[in-house]
């Protein structure tokens, strides 16, 4: 039987995933710096395949930029009236990068075992090829054919589309984690999925390669904003007991 004090986590966290909801008419309260801070900080600690964290976090703060970036979400209402703006970028080569600065660490570490540093370098081995020689084009009609035929293969990440969807689908535990965390301190959010990502990628430069899942806005909900009862599936049709 749980404890009071291994409920109470579960209880704050009931209460933060119930709080969020997509909000989309925001007030202009300001958010504190450091939340924004604290939010990216948590964000950074999301899971992601092999410890890669194919991503970035573009955190919009130049006026500017941010009327320019809201204007490419394709007019609505939450990214206009939203206090902060942060794109969520992912790619292949985000995770080579990540790779590589990972065996750094490993090499270098003091705290590591030698076996833990053998399968350490083992794994990012592994992901190099896939996010090298993997993520060629040359594999993308392959990938296809075989996805025809069994289509539980076309979520690998494999060909230039598959690596970038497999950079995509990690960054969206970040994104997650980041709005989760931003119902915890009790600022609303909206996932904005409507938006010109060749807009978007062109206003901040974005290398050759580059997807953008997902933007999301951040503030206060307006007194006036729309709120309606909230539904879901039911369990029983959602979760599979097998």
């Amino acid at each position: 039987m749980n404890s009071p004090d291994q409920l109470q986590p579960w209880a704050h966290f009931q209460a933060a995933n119930r709080f969020r909801r997509a909000i989309r008419d925001f007030d202009s309260t300001p958010i504190a710096s450091d939340d924004v801070y604290a939010l990216l900080t948590e964000a950074a600690f999301s899971p992601s395949s092999g410890n890669l964290q194919p991503y970035e976090l573009h955190w919009i703060r130049n006026p500017s930029l941010k009327a320019s970036v809201a204007s490419a979400c394709n007019g609505q209402k939450a990214a206009s009236s939203a206090t902060e703006l942060i794109v969520v970028v992912a790619s292949p080569a985000l995770g080579k990068q990540t790779a590589t600065a990972r065996l750094e660490h490993v090499e270098s570490s003091s705290a590591l075992e030698p076996k833990s540093k053998a399968y350490y370098r083992k794994q990012i081995g592994k992901f190099n090829k896939i996010l090298g020689v993997g993520s060629s084009a040359f594999w993308s009609p392959l990938l296809f054919v075989a996805a025809l035929i069994r289509p539980s293969l076309s979520l690998l990440p494999v060909g230039n589309i598959g690596s970038r969807h497999w950079a995509a689908r990690n960054a969206i535990f970040a994104a997650q984690t980041l709005m989760l965390g931003a119902a915890a301190k009790g600022i609303d959010s909206c996932p904005m999925e409507g938006f010109s990502a060749l807009k978007v990628a062109r206003l901040l430069g974005l290398p050759r390669g580059s997807v953008i899942p997902i933007v999301i806005a951040l503030g206060y909900r307006a007194k006036d904003a729309r709120i309606e009862e909230r539904w879901r599936r039911p369990l029983e049709s959602l979760v599979i007991c097998r």
